[in-house]
């Protein structure tokens, strides 16, 4: 590497801007990690009080764009709670974040009308954000439970007080090893006058989790399993009478069947509709009574334009009637933080009551936000002099936030995204591009990089994702900026057979680069010569380094991947282990296999000032590896531990490095497991 020539050392805004690069995932061992997770702020248990990281969070990444209107959303998972918070005869959003660094209970107060909901920034109203907490109503009240417990008073003080439910019978759940959502209702069941408590609950012990394809790319192991049970109140306390049973068999759906109970076809007995881990909704018609409820068959929950499916998954529907049309609607959380409003038309059609497509209800801006796993990439991207984000999320989605002023706190538009051929881009996994198995099919985890990558003067995305396949879309110029040609595989002058990963159970197109998932791809000219290369982990996670080289006929190749890149005191995951260890050699940043491989986010910059480029890698908000020597084309890192001590990471944050001050010293941007962005500032080259 020729330092003279690299454009990292050149201590500019464009030097900086041309070399960011996506990066972010610190490995867990699946999807499935929000518990143990520490607050962002501390705030207060009290209505209306508490501090939001809007409001005192210094490193999050703000709009400051009054008047922009964006997706309203939490964190990681939200978990809704409609109620009329404020009093004031509109119905507000509650939304429980149980995952990392945006954990909490977060109130949305609704400032448009009933038909036509409008909501205005989070106020965080408590640092405790529970998982499979659950809002339900009984003739007009609102009551909050979860596993075991109902919590009074919450709308005054939220989990200040609890009463445990006690039950006789079999325990829920006790006989499964795995089980992820665990959902109590109160619900008048049987009509008598009390109320009964209505549970969903899964279990994952028939899936297992990871690496169980066949050479056919058929899943091996089972589905999830969601059941509903039944605790009726007999006037002398519960008793657990068993799995509620539809066409004389067991309500068994996909995973997380939060079940939502109500009138829904108008006939005056309950009727049942129950969610899934995945994205879809099941109709559960009572052709019983209204006091001995009998269910047929479920059936999909559909519509004029089709079934009914969520953006993302992981979806938590809840009953409420928000507009207050006597309909009771479904008001679903998604994984990424957003929450839908699937109205109720007051139709029944063919025995299915009728509903609205979803809809997401919106926010006046405050806090940038792209899904859930953000990872960004700093550029300017529309050639105005301002350093733009580029991001991929775990949709699968990659989108445009537009710097509207540069400067030191730019004021920042909305993400939009990038589109093929008038549609936006979305990679996912489907029924076996996930390594983890099909539960994990609307997953995509694109993280890119920005590099002109067919030297047309135009700058392109370069992308891996859930598949590990990397690829790239040519920027066609359009004015919007937006248009993109379709994917293409990164084209590698192989020598033999296509390598990947050994778990991989197909096999890649020959010529093409398939590596480990969810991992960065640095395109950036690393040798000087004026070619685009390539940094990334290979397919047994060492870094290496993809020479770019143009052949006789003018095509543009990548060299087999080398690893050029060693380690002294390098902090290396152990997937296995679950921990940090030291070692010296060849810089492998994954030794884990299967789903703990790959998700590893990184970018190279001058971090300390020195003239040499060191190296930036995802760990609980981002660990710097400093670069001591370079011989001979090859590179010595020194492992040098994170920049502060802020834990961001729940599975994953991904840097990427920003000079908005415009002084030559780099900062980071991190994009979180949250959606959000945290900025990061640079100690060591002051």
């Amino acid at each position: 590497m020729n330092p003279a020539i690299h454009p990292f050392y050149k201590a500019s805004v464009l030097a900086i801007r041309s070399a960011a690069l996506a990066a972010a995932l610190l490995v867990t061992t699946s999807a499935s990690a929000v518990t143990d997770i520490r607050q962002a702020s501390p705030v207060t248990d009290s209505k209306g009080g508490g501090d939001t990281p809007s409001q005192s969070d210094p490193d999050i990444l703000r709009h400051n764009n009054p008047g922009l209107t964006v997706d309203l959303g939490v964190g990681l998972w939200g978990i809704p709670l409609p109620v009329d918070y404020d009093g004031d005869g509109v119905k507000d959003l509650l939304v429980s974040c149980p995952d990392r660094p945006y954990k909490g209970l977060y109130f949305f107060k609704n400032i448009g009308t009933p038909r036509h909901p409008r909501f205005a920034a989070a106020e965080r109203i408590s640092e405790k954000g529970m998982n499979n907490i659950r809002l339900s109503e009984v003739d007009g009240k609102p009551y909050v439970l979860s596993k075991n417990f109902e919590y009074p008073d919450f709308f005054k003080a939220p989990y200040a007080k609890k009463r445990r439910l006690h039950y006789e019978g079999e325990e829920l759940g006790a006989t499964y090893n795995k089980s992820r959502s665990n959902m109590w209702n109160y619900v008048d069941w049987d009509g008598d006058g009390d109320k009964d408590i209505v549970v969903g609950i899964d279990t994952w012990d028939d899936y297992g989790w990871d690496n169980a394809f066949d050479s056919l790319g058929r899943w091996t192991r089972g589905p999830l399993h969601g059941y509903v049970y039944l605790l009726e109140n007999t006037g002398k306390g519960y008793v657990n009478r068993g799995k509620v049973e539809a066409a004389g068999a067991p309500i068994d759906v996909y995973g997380a069947p939060n079940p939502c109970i109500a009138d829904w076809d108008g006939d005056g007995d309950l009727d049942l509709i129950c969610g899934e881990f995945v994205d879809g909704l099941t109709w559960f018609e009572n052709i019983g009574t209204r006091t001995e409820p009998r269910f047929a068959a479920g059936r999909p929950l559909a519509n004029k334009h089709g079934e009914i499916r969520l953006h993302l998954e992981m979806i938590v529907p809840v009953v409420s009637d928000f507009d207050g049309d006597g309909h009771p609607d479904l008001i679903v959380g998604d994984e990424d933080g957003r929450v839908a409003w699937v109205r109720h038309t007051g139709k029944v059609k063919k025995g299915m009551p009728q509903f609205e497509s979803p809809v997401y209800f919106t926010q006046q801006a405050d806090l940038v936000k792209f899904g859930a796993l953000s990872t960004p990439c700093a550029f300017d991207w529309d050639g105005d002099g301002k350093q733009d984000i580029i991001a991929g999320n775990s949709a699968g989605e990659i989108a445009f936030i537009r710097n509207l002023s540069g400067g030191e706190n730019p004021v920042w538009d909305a993400p939009r995204l990038f589109t093929v051929n008038g549609k936006p881009i979305r990679i996912q996994a489907g029924e076996n591009g996930s390594i983890q198995g099909p539960a994990e099919r609307k997953w995509g985890y694109t993280v890119l990089s920005v590099a002109d990558w067919d030297g047309d003067g135009l700058p392109d995305i370069i992308v891996n994702s859930i598949w590990g396949k990397i690829e790239w879309f040519r920027n066609l110029g359009s004015k919007d900026g937006l248009k993109l040609a379709p994917a293409q595989p990164v084209r590698v002058a192989w020598e033999g057979e296509t390598p990947k990963p050994a778990w991989n159970w197909w096999t890649p197109e020959p010529g093409t680069l398939v590596t480990q998932w969810r991992t960065t791809p640095v395109a950036m000219d690393w040798n000087g010569d004026g070619l685009t290369d390539l940094i990334v982990l290979d397919q047994e996670g060492y870094l290496a380094y993809y020479e770019r080289f143009r052949t006789p006929g003018g095509e543009l190749l990548l060299r087999p991947g080398r690893r050029i890149f060693h380690g002294t005191n390098c902090s290396l995951y152990s997937a296995k282990k679950g921990v940090v260890e030291t070692s010296e050699g060849l810089l492998r940043l994954n030794d884990g296999i299967g789903g703990q491989s790959g998700r590893r986010k990184i970018c190279f910059i001058d971090w300390d000032g020195d003239g040499r480029l060191d190296l930036i890698v995802d760990s609980q908000n981002a660990c710097w590896f400093r670069n001591v020597r370079e011989e001979q084309g090859e590179v010595w890192y020194e492992y040098m531990g994170n920049v502060n001590e802020r834990i961001l990471a729940g599975h994953t944050t991904c840097p990427t490095p920003i000079d908005w001050r415009g002084d030559g010293t780099p900062e980071l941007l991190l994009g979180a497991e949250d959606g959000h962005f945290y900025r990061m500032a640079n100690q060591q080259a002051r």
